[in-house]
Protein backbone atom coordinates (compact mmCIF):
# COMPACT_ATOMS: atom_id res chain seq x y z
CA UNK A 1 0.00 0.00 0.00
CA UNK A 2 1.45 3.37 -0.69
CA UNK A 3 1.28 6.67 0.84
CA UNK A 4 -1.94 8.04 -0.64
CA UNK A 5 -3.97 5.06 0.66
CA UNK A 6 -3.02 5.92 3.78
CA UNK A 7 -3.84 9.47 2.67
CA UNK A 8 -7.35 8.51 1.54
CA UNK A 9 -8.18 6.68 4.67
CA UNK A 10 -7.28 9.54 6.43
CA UNK A 11 -10.21 11.89 4.60
CA UNK A 12 -12.47 9.13 4.56
CA UNK A 13 -12.85 9.08 8.39
CA UNK A 14 -12.09 12.87 8.39
CA UNK A 15 -15.76 13.00 7.01
CA UNK A 16 -17.62 11.43 9.37
CA UNK A 17 -15.98 13.57 12.25
CA UNK A 18 -18.73 15.27 13.93
CA UNK A 19 -16.63 17.00 16.51
CA UNK A 20 -13.70 17.19 15.05
CA UNK A 21 -10.99 15.49 16.37
CA UNK A 22 -9.91 11.68 16.35
CA UNK A 23 -7.44 10.11 18.01
CA UNK A 24 -6.53 6.56 17.32
CA UNK A 25 -3.56 4.50 19.73
CA UNK A 26 -1.07 1.68 17.56
CA UNK A 27 -1.13 -1.40 19.82
CA UNK A 28 2.32 -1.58 22.18
CA UNK A 29 4.69 -4.52 22.12
CA UNK A 30 3.92 -7.21 25.03
CA UNK A 31 6.63 -9.72 26.73
CA UNK A 32 6.88 -12.70 25.32
CA UNK A 33 9.55 -14.37 27.37
CA UNK A 34 11.97 -12.37 30.64
CA UNK A 35 13.32 -9.41 28.53
CA UNK A 36 12.19 -10.49 25.17
CA UNK A 37 8.69 -9.33 23.28
CA UNK A 38 6.48 -11.05 21.12
CA UNK A 39 6.54 -10.23 17.59
CA UNK A 40 4.77 -7.08 16.89
CA UNK A 41 1.15 -6.94 15.46
CA UNK A 42 -0.01 -3.89 14.98
CA UNK A 43 -4.10 -2.52 15.80
CA UNK A 44 -5.59 -2.88 12.35
CA UNK A 45 -7.76 0.52 12.44
CA UNK A 46 -4.21 1.82 13.26
CA UNK A 47 -2.43 0.37 10.65
CA UNK A 48 -5.42 1.15 8.03
CA UNK A 49 -4.82 4.97 8.72
CA UNK A 50 -1.26 5.41 9.11
CA UNK A 51 0.72 2.47 7.13
CA UNK A 52 2.66 2.71 10.46
CA UNK A 53 3.81 -1.28 11.82
CA UNK A 54 5.61 -0.01 15.47
CA UNK A 55 4.35 0.47 18.50
CA UNK A 56 3.34 3.13 20.47
CA UNK A 57 2.53 5.47 17.82
CA UNK A 58 -0.81 7.81 17.96
CA UNK A 59 -2.71 9.19 15.20
CA UNK A 60 -3.88 12.67 15.74
CA UNK A 61 -6.53 13.72 13.10
CA UNK A 62 -8.96 17.04 12.78
CA UNK A 63 -10.69 18.07 9.50
CA UNK A 64 -7.66 20.14 8.74
CA UNK A 65 -4.46 18.56 9.93
CA UNK A 66 -3.16 15.36 10.90
CA UNK A 67 -0.36 14.36 12.96
CA UNK A 68 1.83 11.32 14.08
CA UNK A 69 2.91 11.48 17.78
CA UNK A 70 5.91 9.33 18.11
CA UNK A 71 6.97 7.42 21.35
CA UNK A 72 9.94 8.01 23.31
CA UNK A 73 12.19 5.30 22.59
CA UNK A 74 15.30 5.02 25.17
CA UNK A 75 18.66 5.23 23.58
CA UNK A 76 19.36 1.22 24.88
CA UNK A 77 16.18 0.00 23.11
CA UNK A 78 17.24 2.30 19.55
CA UNK A 79 20.36 0.01 19.72
CA UNK A 80 19.08 -3.69 20.44
CA UNK A 81 15.57 -3.03 17.98
CA UNK A 82 15.88 0.17 16.14
CA UNK A 83 13.03 2.68 16.08
CA UNK A 84 10.97 3.83 13.52
CA UNK A 85 12.25 7.62 12.17
CA UNK A 86 9.78 10.59 11.79
CA UNK A 87 11.14 11.15 8.37
CA UNK A 88 10.19 7.07 7.25
CA UNK A 89 6.63 7.52 9.74
CA UNK A 90 5.89 10.94 7.51
CA UNK A 91 7.22 9.20 4.13
CA UNK A 92 4.42 5.84 4.83
CA UNK A 93 1.71 7.63 6.17
CA UNK A 94 1.54 10.87 4.16
CA UNK A 95 0.46 13.02 7.35
CA UNK A 96 1.72 16.56 7.95
CA UNK A 97 3.75 16.52 10.55
CA UNK A 98 5.11 13.83 13.32
CA UNK A 99 5.56 15.50 16.78
CA UNK A 100 7.68 13.94 20.05
CA UNK A 101 6.00 12.31 22.49
CA UNK A 102 6.19 15.84 24.88
CA UNK A 103 4.38 17.51 21.93
CA UNK A 104 1.56 15.49 21.10
CA UNK A 105 0.58 15.91 24.71
CA UNK A 106 0.36 19.26 24.66
CA UNK A 107 -1.19 19.31 21.52
CA UNK A 108 -3.94 17.49 22.77
CA UNK A 109 -4.18 19.47 25.63
CA UNK A 110 -4.41 22.28 23.18
CA UNK A 111 -7.01 20.31 21.31
CA UNK A 112 -9.65 19.69 24.63
CA UNK A 113 -9.76 23.77 25.10
CA UNK A 114 -11.33 24.11 21.19
CA UNK A 115 -13.33 20.89 21.73
CA UNK A 116 -15.31 19.23 24.31
CA UNK A 117 -15.56 15.83 22.32
CA UNK A 118 -13.22 13.96 21.02
CA UNK A 119 -13.77 10.63 18.78
CA UNK A 120 -11.66 7.38 19.25
CA UNK A 121 -11.62 3.86 18.90
CA UNK A 122 -13.72 2.49 22.16
CA UNK A 123 -13.39 -0.44 23.93
CA UNK A 124 -13.91 -3.97 22.60
CA UNK A 125 -17.58 -4.91 22.57
CA UNK A 126 -16.77 -8.46 22.53
CA UNK A 127 -13.93 -8.33 25.40
CA UNK A 128 -15.64 -10.55 27.61
CA UNK A 129 -15.90 -13.57 25.98
CA UNK A 130 -12.28 -13.47 25.19
CA UNK A 131 -9.86 -15.37 27.78
CA UNK A 132 -6.69 -12.46 27.10
CA UNK A 133 -6.08 -9.73 28.43
CA UNK A 134 -6.61 -6.89 25.61
CA UNK A 135 -3.35 -5.03 24.25
CA UNK A 136 -3.04 -1.72 26.73
CA UNK A 137 -2.27 0.74 24.20
CA UNK A 138 -5.82 1.45 22.90
CA UNK A 139 -7.11 1.05 26.31
CA UNK A 140 -4.93 3.31 27.98
CA UNK A 141 -5.32 5.78 25.24
CA UNK A 142 -8.93 5.66 25.53
CA UNK A 143 -8.46 6.16 29.45
CA UNK A 144 -6.20 9.42 28.99
CA UNK A 145 -8.92 11.02 26.56
CA UNK A 146 -11.23 10.54 29.28
CA UNK A 147 -9.47 12.49 31.75
CA UNK A 148 -8.40 15.06 29.05
CA UNK A 149 -11.63 15.83 27.02
CA UNK A 150 -14.97 16.24 28.26
CA UNK A 151 -16.46 13.71 26.36
CA UNK A 152 -15.41 10.96 24.06
CA UNK A 153 -17.01 9.32 21.30
CA UNK A 154 -16.27 5.77 20.13
CA UNK A 155 -15.78 5.66 15.88
CA UNK A 156 -15.49 2.07 15.84
CA UNK A 157 -18.89 1.43 13.73
CA UNK A 158 -18.17 4.00 11.17
CA UNK A 159 -14.06 2.81 10.68
CA UNK A 160 -16.03 -0.98 10.67
CA UNK A 161 -18.19 0.56 7.88
CA UNK A 162 -15.67 2.24 5.82
CA UNK A 163 -13.01 -1.00 6.29
CA UNK A 164 -16.17 -3.29 5.20
CA UNK A 165 -16.03 -2.10 1.78
CA UNK A 166 -12.48 -3.07 0.16
CA UNK A 167 -10.93 -0.81 -2.19
CA UNK A 168 -9.35 -2.31 -5.26
CA UNK A 169 -5.97 -2.19 -3.89
CA UNK A 170 -7.31 -3.76 -0.95
CA UNK A 171 -8.57 -6.85 -3.12
CA UNK A 172 -5.94 -7.22 -5.13
CA UNK A 173 -3.27 -7.33 -1.87
CA UNK A 174 -6.16 -10.16 -0.40
CA UNK A 175 -6.30 -11.86 -3.36
CA UNK A 176 -2.31 -12.20 -3.47
CA UNK A 177 -2.78 -13.43 -0.12
CA UNK A 178 -5.67 -15.86 -1.11
CA UNK A 179 -2.97 -17.15 -4.23
CA UNK A 180 0.00 -17.89 -2.21
CA UNK A 181 -2.20 -20.12 0.48
CA UNK A 182 -3.64 -21.95 -2.47
CA UNK A 183 -0.74 -22.71 -3.88
CA UNK A 184 0.71 -23.74 -0.89
CA UNK A 185 -2.10 -26.20 -0.26
CA UNK A 186 -1.63 -27.34 -4.05
CA UNK A 187 1.77 -28.54 -2.58
CA UNK A 188 1.08 -29.73 0.52
CA UNK A 189 -1.97 -31.83 -0.87
CA UNK A 190 0.49 -33.54 -3.97
CA UNK A 191 2.72 -34.53 -0.98
CA UNK A 192 0.69 -35.20 2.21
CA UNK A 193 1.56 -38.77 1.93
CA UNK A 194 4.95 -37.95 2.94
CA UNK A 195 3.91 -36.30 6.38
CA UNK A 196 4.45 -37.90 9.47
CA UNK A 197 3.85 -35.63 11.79
CA UNK A 198 1.30 -32.26 11.92
CA UNK A 199 4.68 -29.87 12.23
CA UNK A 200 5.75 -30.95 9.12
CA UNK A 201 2.74 -29.79 7.63
CA UNK A 202 2.75 -26.85 9.20
CA UNK A 203 6.58 -25.95 8.65
CA UNK A 204 6.10 -26.25 4.79
CA UNK A 205 3.45 -23.75 4.69
CA UNK A 206 6.02 -21.36 6.90
CA UNK A 207 8.63 -22.51 4.48
CA UNK A 208 6.99 -21.43 1.49
CA UNK A 209 4.28 -18.26 3.20
CA UNK A 210 8.38 -16.46 3.59
CA UNK A 211 9.39 -17.92 0.83
CA UNK A 212 7.11 -15.75 -1.35
CA UNK A 213 7.85 -12.57 0.23
CA UNK A 214 4.74 -12.79 2.10
CA UNK A 215 5.02 -11.79 6.23
CA UNK A 216 4.18 -15.47 7.21
CA UNK A 217 1.05 -16.45 8.48
CA UNK A 218 -1.66 -14.51 9.09
CA UNK A 219 -3.04 -16.46 12.29
CA UNK A 220 -1.62 -19.54 14.12
CA UNK A 221 -2.28 -21.89 11.69
CA UNK A 222 -4.49 -25.37 11.97
CA UNK A 223 -2.91 -28.59 10.95
CA UNK A 224 -5.46 -30.85 12.97
CA UNK A 225 -5.15 -34.83 12.74
CA UNK A 226 -7.86 -37.35 13.81
CA UNK A 227 -9.78 -35.90 17.12
CA UNK A 228 -7.72 -32.90 17.13
CA UNK A 229 -10.22 -31.67 14.70
CA UNK A 230 -12.21 -31.04 17.13
CA UNK A 231 -10.57 -28.78 18.80
CA UNK A 232 -11.96 -25.93 16.33
CA UNK A 233 -8.68 -23.10 17.34
CA UNK A 234 -5.85 -26.39 18.24
CA UNK A 235 -2.77 -25.26 17.24
CA UNK A 236 -0.45 -27.51 18.75
CA UNK A 237 0.31 -28.96 16.27
CA UNK A 238 2.82 -31.32 17.28
CA UNK A 239 0.95 -34.83 17.41
CA UNK A 240 1.83 -37.79 14.68
CA UNK A 241 -0.67 -38.57 11.73
CA UNK A 242 -2.46 -41.35 11.74
CA UNK A 243 -1.94 -43.90 8.89
CA UNK A 244 -5.07 -43.96 7.77
CA UNK A 245 -8.25 -40.85 8.59
CA UNK A 246 -8.28 -37.41 8.10
CA UNK A 247 -6.50 -33.92 8.45
CA UNK A 248 -7.69 -30.86 8.72
CA UNK A 249 -5.45 -27.34 7.60
CA UNK A 250 -6.20 -23.94 8.35
CA UNK A 251 -4.28 -21.36 7.33
CA UNK A 252 -4.03 -18.26 5.54
CA UNK A 253 -0.56 -16.09 4.15
CA UNK A 254 -0.26 -12.04 5.27
CA UNK A 255 0.57 -10.05 1.95
CA UNK A 256 0.93 -6.42 2.44
CA UNK A 257 -1.24 -6.11 5.43
CA UNK A 258 -3.98 -8.58 4.65
CA UNK A 259 -4.68 -12.06 5.05
CA UNK A 260 -6.31 -15.54 3.40
CA UNK A 261 -7.78 -17.82 5.69
CA UNK A 262 -8.78 -21.42 3.98
CA UNK A 263 -9.39 -24.46 5.15
CA UNK A 264 -9.24 -28.11 3.94
CA UNK A 265 -9.69 -31.30 4.87
CA UNK A 266 -7.58 -34.33 3.53
CA UNK A 267 -7.64 -37.83 3.80
CA UNK A 268 -4.63 -39.92 4.94
CA UNK A 269 -3.98 -43.18 3.88
CA UNK A 270 -7.71 -45.12 3.64
CA UNK A 271 -10.11 -42.58 5.73
CA UNK A 272 -13.47 -44.92 6.65
CA UNK A 273 -16.61 -45.07 4.54
CA UNK A 274 -18.07 -42.60 7.60
CA UNK A 275 -15.47 -40.10 7.47
CA UNK A 276 -16.09 -39.70 3.74
CA UNK A 277 -19.79 -39.67 4.03
CA UNK A 278 -19.15 -36.71 6.53
CA UNK A 279 -16.63 -34.80 4.66
CA UNK A 280 -19.05 -35.12 1.66
CA UNK A 281 -21.76 -34.09 3.41
CA UNK A 282 -19.96 -31.19 4.40
CA UNK A 283 -18.77 -30.35 0.95
CA UNK A 284 -21.92 -30.30 -0.47
CA UNK A 285 -22.79 -27.90 2.09
CA UNK A 286 -20.10 -25.66 1.39
CA UNK A 287 -20.51 -25.11 -2.45
CA UNK A 288 -24.62 -24.93 -1.71
CA UNK A 289 -23.95 -21.93 0.91
CA UNK A 290 -21.12 -20.24 -1.36
CA UNK A 291 -24.04 -20.51 -4.09
CA UNK A 292 -26.66 -18.28 -1.96
CA UNK A 293 -24.32 -15.29 -1.85
CA UNK A 294 -24.62 -12.38 -3.66
CA UNK A 295 -25.13 -8.30 -3.91
CA UNK A 296 -27.62 -7.33 -2.14
CA UNK A 297 -28.43 -10.92 -0.28
CA UNK A 298 -30.10 -10.28 2.85
CA UNK A 299 -27.63 -10.80 5.47
CA UNK A 300 -30.66 -12.54 7.58
CA UNK A 301 -32.41 -14.62 4.88
CA UNK A 302 -28.68 -15.48 4.47
CA UNK A 303 -28.14 -17.24 7.77
CA UNK A 304 -31.81 -18.81 7.59
CA UNK A 305 -30.66 -20.56 4.51
CA UNK A 306 -27.84 -21.63 6.27
CA UNK A 307 -29.53 -23.03 8.72
CA UNK A 308 -31.31 -25.18 6.76
CA UNK A 309 -28.81 -26.89 4.84
CA UNK A 310 -26.70 -27.40 7.26
CA UNK A 311 -29.64 -29.03 9.01
CA UNK A 312 -30.20 -31.13 6.20
CA UNK A 313 -26.40 -31.95 6.12
CA UNK A 314 -26.51 -33.16 9.68
CA UNK A 315 -29.80 -35.11 9.11
CA UNK A 316 -27.66 -37.04 5.92
CA UNK A 317 -25.55 -38.50 8.64
CA UNK A 318 -28.16 -38.93 10.88
CA UNK A 319 -26.96 -36.70 13.78
CA UNK A 320 -30.21 -34.25 13.76
CA UNK A 321 -32.55 -35.61 16.41
CA UNK A 322 -32.85 -32.27 18.00
CA UNK A 323 -32.51 -28.93 18.21
CA UNK A 324 -29.97 -28.54 20.32
CA UNK A 325 -27.73 -31.08 18.07
CA UNK A 326 -27.37 -28.09 15.31
CA UNK A 327 -25.33 -26.32 17.65
CA UNK A 328 -23.65 -29.47 18.86
CA UNK A 329 -22.40 -30.75 15.59
CA UNK A 330 -22.03 -27.21 14.37
CA UNK A 331 -21.06 -25.19 16.60
CA UNK A 332 -19.23 -21.78 14.66
CA UNK A 333 -20.80 -19.09 13.00
CA UNK A 334 -20.91 -20.14 9.05
CA UNK A 335 -18.79 -16.51 7.94
CA UNK A 336 -16.37 -13.84 9.04
CA UNK A 337 -15.31 -10.81 7.08
CA UNK A 338 -11.59 -11.14 6.05
CA UNK A 339 -9.05 -8.07 5.72
CA UNK A 340 -6.22 -6.80 7.68
CA UNK A 341 -8.05 -8.66 10.18
CA UNK A 342 -8.74 -12.71 9.99
CA UNK A 343 -11.57 -12.09 11.39
CA UNK A 344 -12.83 -8.24 9.79
CA UNK A 345 -15.97 -6.94 10.61
CA UNK A 346 -18.68 -6.43 8.00
CA UNK A 347 -19.59 -3.57 9.56
CA UNK A 348 -23.07 -5.16 10.99
CA UNK A 349 -25.03 -4.53 6.95
CA UNK A 350 -28.20 -6.03 6.46
CA UNK A 351 -27.08 -6.98 2.70
CA UNK A 352 -23.96 -8.16 1.40
CA UNK A 353 -22.28 -5.49 -0.45
CA UNK A 354 -19.85 -5.38 -3.80
CA UNK A 355 -16.64 -4.94 -2.01
CA UNK A 356 -17.29 -6.95 0.89
CA UNK A 357 -14.76 -10.33 1.43
CA UNK A 358 -15.81 -13.26 3.61
CA UNK A 359 -15.30 -16.74 4.41
CA UNK A 360 -17.65 -19.37 3.88
CA UNK A 361 -16.81 -22.16 6.11
CA UNK A 362 -19.29 -25.22 7.16
CA UNK A 363 -18.17 -27.91 9.21
CA UNK A 364 -19.41 -30.64 11.45
CA UNK A 365 -17.83 -32.23 14.35
CA UNK A 366 -18.32 -35.63 16.03
CA UNK A 367 -17.17 -35.62 19.31
CA UNK A 368 -18.40 -38.86 20.22
CA UNK A 369 -16.43 -40.51 16.36
CA UNK A 370 -13.96 -38.37 16.78
CA UNK A 371 -14.41 -36.88 13.47
CA UNK A 372 -14.05 -33.52 12.24
CA UNK A 373 -13.96 -32.08 8.89
CA UNK A 374 -14.36 -28.45 7.97
CA UNK A 375 -13.49 -26.45 4.29
CA UNK A 376 -13.72 -22.89 3.75
CA UNK A 377 -13.38 -20.42 0.99
CA UNK A 378 -12.66 -16.62 0.51
CA UNK A 379 -15.52 -14.77 -1.05
CA UNK A 380 -15.29 -11.84 -3.06
CA UNK A 381 -19.14 -9.82 -2.94
CA UNK A 382 -18.89 -8.14 -6.73
CA UNK A 383 -21.78 -5.92 -8.58
CA UNK A 384 -22.75 -9.20 -10.62
CA UNK A 385 -22.90 -12.04 -8.55
CA UNK A 386 -19.55 -13.39 -6.24
CA UNK A 387 -15.93 -14.10 -7.04
CA UNK A 388 -14.77 -17.31 -5.19
CA UNK A 389 -11.19 -16.35 -4.47
CA UNK A 390 -9.77 -19.61 -3.25
CA UNK A 391 -11.84 -21.74 -5.77
CA UNK A 392 -8.76 -23.04 -7.60
CA UNK A 393 -8.07 -25.02 -4.71
CA UNK A 394 -10.23 -28.24 -5.16
CA UNK A 395 -12.50 -29.21 -1.79
CA UNK A 396 -11.93 -33.04 -2.30
CA UNK A 397 -10.62 -35.15 0.46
Amino acid sequence: MNQTFFQNNQQRIARTLKEGVLVVSAYTALQGSKDAAFAFEQEANFWYLTGIDAPDWRLVLTNNDVWLVAPDIHSTHQVFEGSLSAEDAQRISGVDKVLSHKEGESLLLELAKQHTVVTSVGPDPRADHYDFVLNPGPVDMYRTLNQIFAQVVDCRSDLNLIRSIKQLQEIDTIRRAVGVTVDTFDCVKNKISQYNHEYQIEADFSYDFRMTGSKGHAYDPIVASGKNALTLHYTKNNDPLPKNGLVLIDAGARVNGYCADITRTYALGTPTKRQIAVHGAVEKAHHAIIALLGPEKSVKEYHEQVDDIMIEALKSLDLYKKPEDYRKYFPHAISHGLGIDVHDSLGNPTHFKPGMVLTVEPGIYIPEEGIGVRIEDDILITSKGIENLSGDLPTSL
